[in-house]
């Protein structure tokens, strides 16, 4: 499984737009951050890419996971995060848009009764 991978000096806008144009073309968005400083800028360009997408009726949701790796020889722990798709639907949306799925993971829709 491939990973994008942040640093605590990539550009959380640079990241977003590399999450957001992913979620759109349908491809699998899984990021990948080593230290404090990474999971903040990874943290941050999740919070950015959510708000490129809710207006063009897409939400996204994130599960962390730990994960050790190995860096230069040694092990570190990674801390792993699976975005997930939503639909949204709004006043004059509907549930039928053309929202790409994500293929391995399950696109969840709220509904209310």
């Amino acid at each position: 499984m491939d990973f994008l991978k942040v640093s605590s000096k990539s550009s959380p806008a640079s990241v977003a737009g590399a999450i957001a144009g992913m979620v759109k073309d349908g491809v699998p968005v899984n990021l990948q951050a080593v230290g404090a400083g990474a999971v903040n800028q990874a943290v941050k360009a999740i919070a950015i890419a959510r708000g490129f997408l809710i207006p063009v009726g897409i939400d996204i949701s994130v599960a962390p996971t730990f994960s050790d790796v190995i860096i230069d020889g040694a092990q570190r722990t990674a801390i792993r995060i699976a975005v997930y798709v939503h639909r949204i639907t709004g006043p004059g949306q509907s549930m039928d848009m053309e929202v790409p799925e994500v293929e391995g993971f399950e696109s969840m829709v709220g509904s209310e009764s």
